[in-house]
């Protein structure tokens, strides 16, 4: 397919104003009004939902809100398929580098792979940019890391037909974006969110089951599943609650400074039975209420280090998460496999896990 005409006219005006561009006389809304979003109606994409399409399902979402690190940001561009988003675009102003950018190539990933999307674009027009979305964040990556596509804008026209193929709505339809992941795509050290939380939740199951276990040796083995449950439960849930704005960001984390951690958490529990009034933190009697309150995770002994080492993964940099845009499907699914195992006490009262036995019957959850 060769690059349409419009397509070379933006690289031609772009050639000519460049000079001028790399002085920063030309601002990220400028660059997406004239060169980018002229790109994608190439590509095919209603950019301006002419077909007045309702907001659930037009084709590209501008300025998408998500909340990170406890402030609003917006996605600059979503593109969707029969309302599910496939892919996300970043762009950045020309006189921004994007070759050696690390900062905005871990703005793009950490959205899109909370997101669990597969691939997506950073680009200023004058470069652009695919990134492998399955490959989580480490504290060592580059702004190279999961790159799997880069080219300059003076190659848009001999590669308009792999971009094409690719990015198109039609391409999407046509399994050519699945076909591209799974073929250019890094093939090792990668992970779904689902894959990477779910395996996080489990090794705090067994840390805080061993040390409780360890620190509270009258407890039973029922008592020590409820309480690592409870426990594991209530923390998520507030953090969840800080990245989508219910709660102040990094409440949790500022309980993890000092010394006397569980203490200070279980009276942010208390806050949070005081302000919910769910299920999942009710501690005393209440009138008309025939739930059992909880008196057993209040009275244990959890060592600071245990959960510093939980709540900070939970926050950057430690943390590839942001709850704000992981699919609530997502958390369910982990949290189904994650309640498939159960944790079992030896005769020297230490915690062990393993699949429940149910599960181990079945073949697996």
């Amino acid at each position: 397919m060769p690059a349409p005409q419009a397509v070379l006219d933006l690289v031609q005006r772009y050639e000519f104003n460049r000079p001028v561009y790399h002085k920063g006389q030309k601002n990220e809304t400028e660059l997406r009004r004239e060169f980018l979003d002229p790109f994608f109606r190439a590509l095919g994409w209603d950019v301006d939902n002419n077909k007045s399409w309702s907001e659930a399902y037009k084709e590209v979402a501008h300025e998408d809100p998500i909340r990170i690190r406890g402030q609003t940001k917006h996605i600059d561009y979503s593109f969707r398929v029969g309302g599910a988003r496939k892919f996300i675009c970043e762009a950045k102003k020309p006189a921004v580098a994007l070759k050696d950018d690390l900062d905005a190539a871990l703005q793009l990933r950490r959205y899109a792979w909370n997101a669990g999307l597969k691939l997506s674009i950073l680009t200023n027009f004058e470069e652009f940019a695919v990134y492998d979305c399955n490959v989580p964040l480490r504290k060592e990556d580059t702004a190279a890391t999961a790159r799997i596509a880069y080219f300059p804008y003076t190659e848009y026209e001999k590669r308009w037909d792999r971009i094409a193929t690719v990015f198109s709505p039609e391409g999407i339809q046509k399994g050519s974006f699945d076909k591209y992941v799974a073929t250019n795509g890094e093939k090792h050290g990668t992970a779904g969110v689902d894959e990477k939380f779910l395996e996080d939740i489990e090794n705090w199951r067994l840390l805080l089951a061993r040390n409780i276990a360890l620190r509270n040796i009258g407890l039973s083995q029922e008592e020590v599943n409820t309480a690592v449950q409870l426990i594991i439960d209530r923390i998520i849930f507030l953090r969840i609650c800080e990245d989508r704005g219910i709660e102040h960001y990094e409440t949790l984390h500022a309980l993890s400074h000092n010394e006397g951690v569980y203490a200070r958490v279980c009276d942010l529990f208390r806050l949070a039975d005081d302000k919910y009034n769910s299920g999942l933190f009710h501690f005393a009697e209440e009138p008309g209420r025939d739930e059992i309150p909880d008196t057993l995770t209040p009275t244990l002994v959890i060592d600071d280090s245990v959960l510093k080492t939980i709540i900070r993964r939970l926050y950057y940099p430690e943390s590839p998460y942001e709850f704000s845009v992981i699919p609530a499907e997502i958390l369910g699914q982990v949290y189904e496999q994650f309640l498939g195992k159960v944790i079992k006490l030896s005769a020297s009262h230490r915690a062990d896990v393993e699949d429940k036995p149910e599960v181990r019957k079945a073949g697996g959850v």
